[in-house]
């Protein structure tokens, strides 16, 4: 009976410890399998941003828009229609509490150290707290892609801000995001 509870089937039992006496009880253990149990995965309820929210952003390729990224039915990413740093801001209609920030960036193309800054705000934008700063190089055949899966508890939210700058080099790199989930 893999991960059921039960007890132990070894007798109580008195040891000497030095010169203390002691009582060994039974305990209370759990037989795991090297192959666990398929266990239920709940996905997370993401929001539908399209009715929850405006989105601003500094540029796109016509091709790749914004709403490839955003969009639950969304595929094929956003990509900047220029180089150098971009904007993506998400505008709530009303104020969010924010459970979860998941977010893909995929490059398969060149080479290069991005760099991305997640920042929200509860004051319409007119002040903003930083929750990430990081890096990643993308370099071919390994790491094309970076996924982030980050657990937060922000409440108020009324602007949620990514600003992506492809190149930290500053290279012609065209910033793209492929995917950004809210819960």
């Amino acid at each position: 009976m893999s991960g059921q509870l039960r007890y132990c089937e070894v007798p109580v039992r008195a040891v000497l410890v030095g010169y203390i006496k002691k009582t060994i009880r039974p305990m209370r253990k759990r037989i795991l399998t090297s192959s666990p149990q398929s266990t239920l995965r709940i996905e997370p309820a993401w929001l539908d941003l399209d009715n929850l929210a405006t989105v601003e952003v500094t540029s796109e390729n016509k091709d790749h828009p914004v709403e490839s990224a955003l969009l639950l039915s969304g595929m094929g990413g956003w990509r900047a229609a220029q180089p150098g740093s971009q904007i993506i801001r998400l505008l709530f209609d009303q104020p969010r509490k924010i459970k979860r920030i998941w977010l893909i960036f995929e490059e398969t193309e060149i080479a290069r150290t991005q760099e991305f800054v997640l920042r929200w705000s509860s004051d319409l934008g007119n002040s903003f707290r930083e929750i990430v700063r990081q890096q990643w190089n993308f370099s071919e055949p390994d790491a094309i892609r970076e996924a982030e899966d980050y657990l937060v508890d922000l409440s108020n939210v009324t602007v949620l801000e990514l600003e992506i700058i492809p190149d930290k080099d500053g290279s012609d790199a065209q910033a793209s995001l492929e995917s950004l989930r809210l819960a």
